[in-house]
């Protein structure tokens, strides 16, 4: 079955991005373009404002989510979006078996679309997502996978702007490991027009091709992308500063050889000085207390992680009623 993806190019101009999201994929934030990923942004602040203007705009759909990783957040924020907007869910534990080791999954995705209006996966390999959305008719929504958490950057992206009104030319920072999401955040950074400074250790870099994509996206909206190793310099003046475990879900057995490594690179009230007085401080959650951030800093008043977390309910319910056709409704109500 041919891709769901469109590119930018091939967008017919007139089409309004809400109806050229019908029907597409989210893999990677790089299969939406800039004025997609804006309408997501627009749709996600319209909703948390009004609720109840799309409360019936998914009657009847149904979502089902297959997670090989554990899940607080990701889970009960995707169950709770659609049955805001009158849809159901249906939760599928994979963590025992990872998908595709009992069926393939071609025949998985085959059966999917004929029950179901939407997919949701939570994955190691990120393989898995994309042959899904190569087989499926349906939507396929990453949830997360060992290259993207596109979710949790489009949710980290809504708080900023809430904060801060446009993002474009915003001083963000990520300090750590450059892992899944600090994959997503640069590319959701260059998306939005932000200012994009990524502070690892040598050997912890984000992927290159994930930053080339990020750069190439930079390069259209106006942003930079910058990797430094000195956390110091990372985070001075920065408007936004961001860290994730040092250690991400499969990686458990590097913990003690990563924690010398990352320590400098720490988010305490020391590092945070060197930010813009008026900086956030950002985590996807969970966190390790005192591992990658110190309490006084995550409970602090620059913390803006319980936000991050609710907001990825608002950015969850604008994907689905993009993603299946349901945006409209919502508008048709308000006029």
């Amino acid at each position: 079955m041919a891709s769901k993806t469109v590119a930018i190019n091939d967008l017919v101009p007139g089409i309004s991005a809400y109806e050229s999201l019908a029907g597409r994929d989210l893999c990677s934030i790089s299969d939406f373009s800039p004025t997609e990923v804006a309408a997501v942004m627009e749709l996600a602040h319209a909703l948390k404002a009004h609720p109840e203007r799309y409360r019936w705009a998914l009657d009847a759909k149904q979502m089902v989510m297959f997670f090989e990783k554990a899940s607080l957040r990701t889970r009960l924020t995707f169950e709770t979006a659609i049955n805001s907007l009158g849809g159901s869910a249906i939760f599928v534990d994979q963590t025992q078996s990872p998908l595709g080791e009992r069926e393939s999954l071609a025949d998985i995705a085959r059966n999917l679309e004929r029950w179901v209006s939407i997919i949701v996966l939570r994955t190691y390999a990120h393989e898995t997502i994309t042959e899904m959305a190569q087989y499926a008719s349906v939507p396929v929504i990453n949830a997360l996978s060992d290259l993207e958490h596109p979710c949790q950057a489009m949710a980290d992206f809504l708080t900023l702007e809430q904060r801060f009104g446009s993002v474009r030319g915003l001083k963000f920072t990520y300090v750590g490991d450059g892992n899944n999401v600090c994959h997503s955040l640069m590319l959701m950074a260059a998306q939005l027009g932000a200012h994009c400074t990524i502070g690892t250790p040598k050997n912890y870099a984000p992927k290159a091709d994930v930053v080339a994509q990020a750069r190439a996206i930079a390069n259209v909206t106006g942003s930079d992308i910058t990797l430094v190793s000195d956390p110091v310099a990372a985070v001075t003046d920065a408007d936004a500063v961001y860290t994730d475990v040092c250690t991400s879900m499969g990686f458990e057995h590097e913990a003690t050889k990563r924690a010398p490594i990352f320590k400098p690179y720490q988010v305490n009230e020391t590092l945070m000085s060197h930010a813009a007085p008026h900086a956030v401080f950002m985590h996807c959650l969970p966190a390790h207390r005192n591992a990658e951030v110190t309490d006084a800093v995550l409970d602090g008043p620059q913390s803006a992680v319980f936000d991050q977390a609710e907001n990825r309910m608002h950015a969850q319910k604008a994907l689905l009623l993009l993603l299946l056709g349901g945006a409209k409704a919502g508008l048709r109500a308000q006029g």
